[in-house]
């Protein structure tokens, strides 16, 4: 169980972390054990008590991503998030990130435990794809609902049984992309009045 007082991580000049805490040095994998065991920690730089934690949580995840078999980040999906620094959507991509990954955690165990009753313990094989891709398309379906408040076209987007929708002709993503563009410039141009 997690503490409601989030634990201090000093990181000092030569690069080490110490865990005020347990008053011993730490790496960056027990920290990373930390975050899986639920703990939580704030990471300060030892000199200017600046905040850092967002930047060794990165370092973790690109430490992880960089073991083979450990890659959760597709390289496409790290494309599309690189275009959205600087874009007038940046503000909403966390929230909505955030909402999904807590989603699919609140669902992960509920699809373990489906997976596991319907194939075994070897619930994550190969035969249990389909199983899992119908449970992704329905977590899409309702990323795509909780979108639509931010979004004038996202009506369009999702069935109205709520089941996920046929896969899209090109003409549909074409104006998709229009539509798009056209709501980016009207952003943009009420940032700059503001």
């Amino acid at each position: 169980m997690a503490n409601s007082v989030p634990t201090t991580i000093k990181k000092y000049a030569n690069r080490r972390l110490y865990n005020t805490a347990s008053s011993a040095y730490v790496t960056l994998a027990d920290l990373a054990k930390m975050v899986k065991s639920g703990e939580d920690f704030v990471v300060f730089d030892a000199k200017s008590n600046e905040d850092i934690t967002r930047s060794v949580l990165t370092q973790i995840i690109f430490e992880q991503e960089g073991i083979e078999g450990q890659s959760l980040l597709p390289t496409t999906f790290l494309r599309q998030l690189i275009r959205f620094y600087g874009d007038s959507m940046q503000a909403l991509l966390p929230s909505y990130l955030e909402f999904s990954i807590d989603r699919f955690t609140g669902e992960k165990q509920a699809m373990s435990e489906a997976a596991r009753r319907l194939f075994g313990p070897d619930a994550f094989s190969a035969g249990s794809f389909a199983a899992l891709q119908e449970m992704t398309q329905k977590n899409f379906a309702a990323f795509n609902q909780a979108l639509g408040v931010f979004s004038p076209f996202s009506g369009a987007a999702v069935p109205s049984d709520g089941g996920p929708k046929k896969a899209a002709s090109s003409d549909d993503i074409d104006e998709l992309r229009s539509q798009l563009s056209e709501m980016q410039k009207k952003l943009e141009s009420l940032a700059k009045k503001s």
